[in-house]
């Protein structure tokens, strides 16, 4: 459950024990409050890990833009530490907006994909998204199982499509050359990432 901890002390000891350890690695500040997160699970680093290494080999690699498997991203230069989240994907294409400067990202990154675990805040990170000028995201559900496109129209990130097991629509990016879709598995459904270009295809 949400604990609110206004002890000055605590909270510092809090925090250095969680940064002394590693666990604050995926922490936000949402104006000023600090967030604790709590490690993803085993399923959902395993979907962070697939999807980046199918966006390094596409658009890392040829030089098209970065990609992260979770980076600092902040809607502010000075004292931006008040303020940032940590998506679990991110693309910046070459030709987009973002800045890196180096501890985080001011601007939104093109293209970024959040897997939502149990009790997280992932759907209220979307308006932060949108006002730093995320051009899609990518939300992938695991209970139930379904996936979520929005697309930055008017300022805002609006449902463009969603792909479920038994409805597999096809989710097709207008910013990276891929489509997305949900297909029944064996222990999970499978989500079908594929290349336009090339026609490759990889099952994430």
């Amino acid at each position: 459950m949400p604990t609110l901890v206004f002890d000055q002390q605590l909270e510092l000891q809090l925090r250095s024990a969680r940064l002394a350890s590693g666990a604050d690695r995926y922490d936000e500040v949402w104006e000023a409050v600090y967030v604790m997160n709590p490690m993803p699970n085993d399923e959902h680093q395993q979907l962070v890990n697939r999807f980046a290494a199918i966006f390094q080999d596409v658009i890392d690699w040829p030089g098209m833009g970065d990609v992260r498997p979770g980076v600092n991203v902040s809607d502010r230069i000075d004292r931006w530490h008040e303020n940032y989240r940590v998506p679990d994907g991110a693309v910046f294409l070459r030709t987009g907006a973002a800045r890196n400067c180096g501890d985080f990202w001011h601007g939104g990154p093109d293209f970024v994909v959040e897997i939502v675990s149990v009790g997280d805040r992932t759907r209220d990170k979307i308006p932060f998204y949108a006002a730093v000028g995320v051009r899609e995201l990518l939300v992938i559900d695991r209970q139930p199982w379904g996936a979520e496109l929005l697309r930055l129209e008017a300022a805002e990130l609006k449902l463009a499509g969603r792909s479920m097991p038994g409805h597999p629509e096809s989710l097709a990016s207008e910013v990276l050359p891929f489509t997305f879709h949900l297909e029944p598995g064996l222990a999970r459904p499978g989500i079908v990432v594929s290349h336009t270009t090339s026609g490759r295809e990889w099952i994430v």
